[in-house]
């Protein structure tokens, strides 16, 4: 049975986190991705430490199931390959700042002369049109103004980013379902289309109880730390020997945790946690009352016992700790794999897992251009045509000498 992308083209023109996460699963679902990079640096992420033999850690991890083409598109016979590959592309991506790919002759206009079908994707800070549709846009810019810097880290303490590049991975998720409707609809009606969403937008549609209440009730979303802004006990307590998470929200878990886990029979009958309502209102009282038993016990401890009473609960982890936890390792998170530069490394595992087939790691990222003669082959180019673009630097291949070995 093959995968369920298997036959389809895309061409990624995209840089750094968001696009090039979104042909990543592309092509973990069988799609074939053909990635062109610039071809005096390539991607801007492998410059990103660390390095392994001259090659980024952090770039091989993201681009997976990918193949490299390396061209100077300010060269008319660079252009010239971008636009054949396009042509022949099931779907397209590019997250340049808006504008950019048209200037290039790689915009959607362009394309869909030559593939009236096709389904092209943009991915930008702030969309293609509006007031700040031509500003450029990284995550933390999108973290800032989407509200969520506002309502993240400890209360009274200054606007906090999310650990992770939230809206960048946002907005690759959100392109991703984006593409894979487009693509039904495709199948169904035989028609591409253009789509595209920003880093800005693609946060936002990540906070709907926050849209919510503001919208509901003119609550404006703060900082709470660990707490959850409708339920609790649902934060992170201290423990002996650090921290612990809680989800004991609704009313039945809260009587477990009580009766169960702490042994405080007589809490949900005290005035001030009698509802939920109340116990959210009454959160810093609660978090003083359960951090003062959690305190007496270490984190397995507590983490055990909300287990045997059907608590969710766990510890907090640092990432050093979850990467070698024996449950990530059941479920195939880190997944090793053999790079042509840096040798023998990890990558992240998949997180869907499914019945039949449908993603799988195939091979490791590559290295910058190293498709470029492969991929010209299949367009028609002839060995000689091919060393005449290489001697007058349309297209370029880091390792030339390596390939065979």
């Amino acid at each position: 049975m093959a995968l369920p992308l298997s036959g389809i083209r895309v061409l990624d023109l995209t840089n750094v986190l968001a696009g090039p996460y979104c042909s990543m699963v592309l092509g973990d679902m069988g799609a074939q991705v053909i990635k062109i990079e610039n071809a005096d640096k390539g991607d801007i992420s492998r410059s990103f430490e660390p390095q392994v033999n001259g090659e980024s850690y952090c770039f091989a991890v993201l681009n997976r199931n990918k193949k490299s083409v390396a061209l100077n598109l300010k060269d008319p016979d660079g252009l010239k390959i971008a636009l054949m590959l396009a042509s022949k592309a099931d779907i397209v991506l590019e997250n340049f700042r808006p504008g950019v790919v048209q200037r290039m002759g790689l915009g959607y206009a362009s394309v869909k002369e030559l593939n009236p079908s096709v389904i092209y994707a943009s991915m930008s800070g702030f969309g293609q049109t509006g007031p700040y549709g031509k500003k450029g846009g990284f995550d933390i810019i999108a973290q800032g103004m989407s509200g969520i810097m506002m309502m993240t880290g400890e209360p009274g303490g200054r606007p906090a980013k999310v650990g992770i590049a939230m809206n960048d991975i946002a907005s690759g998720v959100t392109a991703l379902s984006g593409i894979l409707g487009a693509f039904i609809g495709k199948l169904r009606f035989g028609e591409g289309q253009y789509i595209e969403t920003s880093l800005l937008e693609a946060g936002l549609a990540w906070t709907p109880w926050e849209f919510g209440a503001y919208f509901g009730s003119g609550e404006i979303p703060t900082a709470t730390g660990t707490r959850h802004r409708r339920s609790a006990p649902y934060q992170a307590y201290r423990c002996a020997d650090g921290h612990v998470t809680v989800g004991a929200g609704s009313q039945k878990l809260w009587l477990d945790f009580c009766q169960n886990v702490i042994d405080q029979p007589d809490w949900p009958d005290k005035p001030m946690y009698l509802t939920p309502a109340l116990r959210v209102q009454n959160a810093d009282h609660l978090e003083h009352e359960i951090e003062a038993l959690l305190m007496r016990q270490s984190c397995a401890h507590w983490v055990e016992k909300m287990d045997l009473a059907g608590v969710p609960g766990g510890p907090v982890f640092g990432y050093e700790k979850i990467m070698h936890d024996p449950h990530i390792q059941a479920r195939m998170m880190v997944h090793d794999i053999e790079h042509p530069i840096i040798g023998a490394m990890k990558t992240l595992g998949l997180p869907i897992k499914s019945s039949g087939e449908l993603n799988s790691i195939r091979m490791p990222a590559p290295w910058l251009g190293q498709h470029s003669t492969e991929v010209l082959q299949q367009l028609g180019y002839s060995t000689n045509q091919v060393q005449a673009l290489f001697a007058q630097g349309a297209v370029f291949d880091q390792y030339p000498d390596k390939h065979g070995n």
